[in-house]
């Protein structure tokens, strides 16, 4: 196709507008919460291991492998976001790389919502390898939702090239004004697509750019830059020890069965073992408001607002939560699940899970992952974890 002018943009437009818009719901809400992290003693191996290996803010292929690494910032802990383009000539984004969904989505130049006004849309028209669709569909999250329109363009991820790859254009956004990204890029199973679209780890992996289907993520603690998303491999030196693989409860989702979780020697949740969703797309830690609650009870946080705070002087002094993972202790100490709000005052991660269940399930958010190195590994349907560097 050649570039598209605005005549028949405006004839798609006037097209999309006779079509219905078919509607998923997202289980897991989406949040931004601005925090600022309290310094950790593990600052200074950080700080040393980002001098030995800096990464430049493009992507990193190493010699000799398929490997491709691409940078993530850290936007004040509450999420991590790094770049992509679409179109021909290329037009950048910046997106979350989100294990809780599967779509692939930017603002469409239509868009007129707030939302859309203040981040980068996509311009259809100024690209030579646009193809457009009349596929509809909405998302909507715990936080805002979203309608748009399924398209066909070229996607690039670092060095990793997808063409006539499928991706929404939003048409209208509500809830999401305050949002730090242009879009979403979902990492989650297909089957889980709200639009219906091939996900782009699919894409790629089925053309053979990927040669080793798994997935990987380092989130790093304080600093605005270090943090990666890596592609087709695992580069060892951003955890320490080995890799312990994680089955899926069942494979289409990043769900694993959680053993228990304790709290001072004691079993708080999961007595009979629970699920958990690994989701690099959300800040938190989420959990039955029943437990949530008697967590708050056990570190005494009082109820302000929507957060929960405790007095800062006591932070070092309150227990760990230990969530053990097929048979491994996975403990979250209180510095890395208490979070500073902007006025300087100490509240903590845990938030009620919105979506209401049949079975206990939590979902495992930056909070953990900072913690614990991440492979999604699509080709065993299994999650690596180890600790972070």
């Amino acid at each position: 196709l050649s570039t598209w002018s605005k005549e028949r943009s405006m004839k798609w437009l006037v097209l999309l507008g006779l079509v219905a818009f078919s509607e998923c719901i997202v289980k897991i809400p989406l949040r931004r919460v601005k925090t600022m992290r309290k310094t950790l003693s593990g600052k200074n191996t950080l700080n040393n291991f980002l001098k030995e290996h800096p990464y430049r803010l493009s992507h990193i292929s190493f010699r000799g492998s398929n490997l491709t690494t691409l940078p993530l910032r850290n936007i004040r802990d509450m999420l991590y976001v790094g770049n992509i383009t679409i179109g021909t000539p290329p037009q950048e984004f910046q997106v979350v790389f989100d294990t809780g969904s599967s779509d692939l989505w930017v603002p469409s130049d239509f868009c007129t919502s707030p939302a859309c006004s203040t981040h980068v849309r996509f311009r259809h028209f100024q690209s030579s390898t646009f193809r457009p669709t009349t596929k509809t569909f909405r998302i909507i999250y715990g936080s805002g939702r979203m309608k748009g329109v399924v398209a066909h363009d070229t996607v690039r991820i670092g060095n990793l090239v997808s063409t006539d790859q499928p991706f929404g254009l939003s048409m209208a956004e509500y809830g999401l004004e305050s949002r730090r990204f242009d879009g979403i890029l979902g990492l989650n199973y297909p089957n889980l697509s709200c639009s219906g679209a091939i996900p782009i780890f699919d894409k790629l992996k089925n053309q053979g750019a990927i040669s080793d289907p798994v997935f990987a993520f380092y989130l790093s603690k304080d600093k605005r830059e270090g943090s990666v998303v890596m592609f087709g491999g695992v580069d060892h030196r951003y955890y320490k020890g080995e890799l312990n693989w994680v089955p899926l409860i069942r494979a289409g989702d990043w769900i694993v069965h959680v053993d228990r979780i304790t709290m001072k020697r004691e079993v708080i949740a999961c007595s009979d073992g629970c699920a958990a969703l690994v989701d690099t797309g959300t800040s938190l830690i989420q959990g039955p408001g029943r437990v949530i609650d008697n967590i708050h009870k056990l570190i005494g946080a009082t109820p302000r607002g929507s957060k929960h705070y405790v007095s800062c002087s006591v932070v070092n002094t309150l227990p760990s939560i230990i969530f053990t993972i097929n048979g491994i202790n996975y403990p979250v100490p209180a510095p890395a699940y208490i979070l500073k709000d902007s006025r300087g005052y100490c509240y903590t991660t845990f938030k009620e899970q919105r979506v209401r269940r049949s079975t206990e399930s939590w979902l495992l958010g930056d909070v953990f992952l900072r913690l614990y190195f991440s492979v999604f590994d699509r080709g065993n349907d299994r999650i690596g974890l180890a600790p972070a560097v």
